[in-house]
């Protein structure tokens, strides 16, 4: 039976522009930065990694989604940073609040939390 997800990797063609994006948003850096080829960010108990790929193209590939304690504090927090978030804080039927925002090589990150305990 599955427990979890450790960690999930992203693809970036800039590292140096990946890094300031997710520091931007509170990531913090546990291994590599700006001139490494691999750098790893703890996300809660997990991780975010990133590796580089200058020359790789994808497309569309999911998205990923973190729960935060402050889904409105994050949204304007990417505002201040000068970040374009996809959509605004909203409560969906489903049960969470969320907001989408695109990170700088097409990856689609979702920040929510649940409305209910």
């Amino acid at each position: 039976m599955i427990e979890g997800i450790s960690a999930i990797t992203f693809a970036t063609h800039d590292m140096r522009r990946a890094v300031h994006f997710y520091r931007s948003l509170g990531f913090e850096i546990l291994h590599g930065g700006e001139a490494s080829p691999f750098t790893s960010f703890r996300a809660g108990t997990g991780y975010l990694n990133l590796t580089v790929q200058p020359d790789k193209r994808w497309s569309w590939w999911g998205r990923v989604i973190f729960y935060v304690a402050d889904v409105d504090a994050l949204y304007e927090r990417a505002l201040a940073a000068g970040w374009q978030p996809g959509t605004t804080p909203r409560d969906a039927e489903w049960g969470e609040r969320y907001f989408h925002l695109t990170d700088l090589d097409g990856h689609e990150l979702s920040f929510a939390r649940p409305l209910r305990p």
